[in-house]
């Protein structure tokens, strides 16, 4: 059938979708349904014949069906011939003609061809143009009994003859009405008729009395007139308020219409400008992420330029000793060269006077003495210059490292410019009253610490976000108090006297900044969880202490993707 072999599907009690990309057969399987229940091709609106839904390259096309119904479920079959374009039908395995198996469809209330209970998606124009009046009809064929219908049907055709009745009850009325009228004027003719022979005084009251009666019936019939007049006005009512509200509803939606199209205008006119706005913001965003990557990045060579600075410092201390013991051993050769000198003198003088004396066999042990002092003495030069390369080396080594420290420490300078800069744009006030603390310090008694954005020096950058995430803005661009009283007298300053919009904190009294977590965090490791927040960063202490007391950041741990996918059993 149509794009499938072979396929079974299994409804449940309650919602049932069918879920897939375009061309996996999502359709087919509607269109199975709708023909298996008897249902004509024109209800899909895919094709005129039922045997185009046959597969291609098969003869025959198979669906079965199985309803639920009390006692026993019920099977309907139909075997779809391509050859002869027909279609055989089956009833718990027996044949049976179409006619029963509309009937068995059509007393379980399954109706294929309303489209308020099944809406191909081929004919969800149709269903879009149904009046109101069509939909109700189709939602009380859809989902009341089979009565409802019957009756509603009932109800309009007996408003129809109440209508007809009621305009035939006014046209007795009038013809009544007419016919009373000349009664009332035959009687008085006869009348006057049987009254001819009496007395001539009764005419001129007979005729004074006709005349009252042709003004009262001429009053009765501009009454009825105006009856009527005011009948059909009454009726005119209705449709006069509508026309004028449909005008007014013309006029309020060609306005609407007009202020939909100068909307749409001014989007178009705006679109360059919210682009360009969307574009600003993403730059923003993306400049504010290096930002604080470079901010962490800062804090981290900060530190390592401190470390690094400070064994500059002792480098320089053993290069001065160094020097010095350089200078000692510089002495000391230039003592030693002396001493060398004197004693070739001394062999030259020796060999001199060896020469100009007889051949002494005494002197022989001297000479060997001499020699071995003399070779000593080389051994001990040949020491002093390889110390003296060594150290000669590590001076250059020093010097090299010295100098990159150095470069290190003026990009980290530029660094914290960029971002002392970055919150000068952001928080004009935040940074007015930093360059105020950074001058006024003395007037505090404790120690004052600066934003925490400045304080906080992430190890790891990659782990800034749980820190962006856990801490409030607020607190992370908060000056830091170790004393109540400097806190009171830093916001007079700022807020009362210099009218500026900052944040301040007070550190606890009782200092938490080594606070100890409720577990070892070798308990969670097992959860995904690898460090506690507070293990992340390094801080100032009275910034560390503030955040283990408010944040409990000792106590929070930080997990992987193991701990997510453990989130319920976490």
């Amino acid at each position: 059938f149509r794009t499938y072999d072979v396929c079974e599907v299994h409804p449940g009690p309650n919602l049932n979708m069918i879920v897939g990309p375009n061309g996996t057969g999502k359709s087919s399987i509607i269109c199975a349904i709708c023909l298996g229940l008897a249902g004509k091709p024109s209800f899909i609106g895919r094709a005129d014949k039922v045997g185009l839904f046959v597969k291609q390259g098969c003869l025959k096309g198979v669906v079965e069906i199985e309803l639920s119904k009390t006692p026993d479920n019920i099977i309907i079959t139909r075997e779809i011939q391509v050859t002869n374009n027909t279609s055989a039908w089956f009833i718990n395995r027996k044949p049976v003609t179409l006619k029963t198996v509309e009937e068995q469809i059509a007393a379980l209330n399954i109706q294929v061809d309303n489209l308020c209970q099944f809406l191909p998606q081929d004919r969800v124009g149709e269903f879009a143009k149904l009046s109101k009046i069509e939909l109700l009809e189709a939602t009380e064929k859809s989902i009341g009994p089979p009565e409802m219908y019957q009756f509603h049907c009932e109800l309009k055709n007996s408003r129809e003859k109440e209508r007809e009745l009621e305009v035939n009850t006014n046209i007795m009325e009038i013809e009544g009405s007419r016919c009373r009228e000349m009664g009332i004027i035959k009687s008085i003719m006869m009348e006057l008729e049987g009254d001819t022979y009496l007395k001539t005084n009764s005419l001129e009251k007979m005729r004074q009395r006709i005349e009252r009666y042709k003004q009262d019936v001429d009053r009765y019939h501009e009454r009825k007139r105006h009856l009527d007049l005011i009948e059909m006005l009454e009726r005119k009512r209705p449709w006069v308020e509508y026309e004028n509200i449909r005008q007014q509803y013309e006029e309020v939606k060609q306005s609407r219409d007009q202020a939909k199209e100068e909307v749409k205008n001014l989007k178009e006119m705006q679109s360059p400008v919210t682009k360009k706005i969307q574009e600003a913001e993403e730059c923003i965003k993306s400049l504010d992420m290096k930002i604080r990557d470079k901010a962490a990045e800062i804090k981290k060579v900060s530190q390592k330029c401190k470390q690094k600075q400070d064994a500059l410092d002792m480098k320089d201390k053993q290069v001065e000793k160094i020097h010095q013991a350089l200078r000692m051993k510089k002495d000391e050769e230039m003592d030693r060269r002396k001493k060398i000198l004197n004693t070739h003198k001394m062999i030259e003088d020796w060999k001199n006077e060896l020469n100009t004396m007889a051949v002494c066999e005494n002197l022989k042990p001297q000479t060997d003495a001499i020699n071995s002092e003399l070779k000593k003495l080389e051994e001990e030069r040949a020491n002093i210059d390889n110390d003296i390369s060594d150290i000669i080396a590590e001076k250059m080594n020093r010097e090299r490292e010295k100098r990159k420290t150095i470069d290190r420490l003026g990009q980290l300078n530029n660094i914290m410019n960029m971002k002392e800069e970055h919150l000068k744009v952001t928080f004009q006030d935040t940074h007015t009253a930093l360059m105020w603390l950074r001058k006024n310090k003395d007037k505090f008694k404790k120690r004052v610490c600066e934003p925490m954005m400045l304080e906080i020096n992430m190890k790891d950058n990659k782990y800034a976000k749980y820190i962006e995430n856990h801490i409030s803005a607020n607190d992370m661009r908060a000056f830091v108090f170790e004393s109540q009283e400097d806190m009171e007298l830093f916001l007079v300053e700022m807020r009362d006297h210099r009218k500026l919009r900052v944040n301040a904190v007070c550190a606890p009294a009782r200092s938490c900044a080594e606070s100890l977590p409720s577990r070892p965090i070798e308990e969670l490791h097992r959860y995904g969880f690898f460090s506690y927040l507070r293990e992340l960063f390094d801080a100032p202490y009275p910034v560390m202490s503030y955040l283990c007391s408010h944040y409990r950041v000792h106590d929070i741990p930080v997990g992987t993707e193991k701990t997510r996918n453990m989130m319920e059993r976490v």
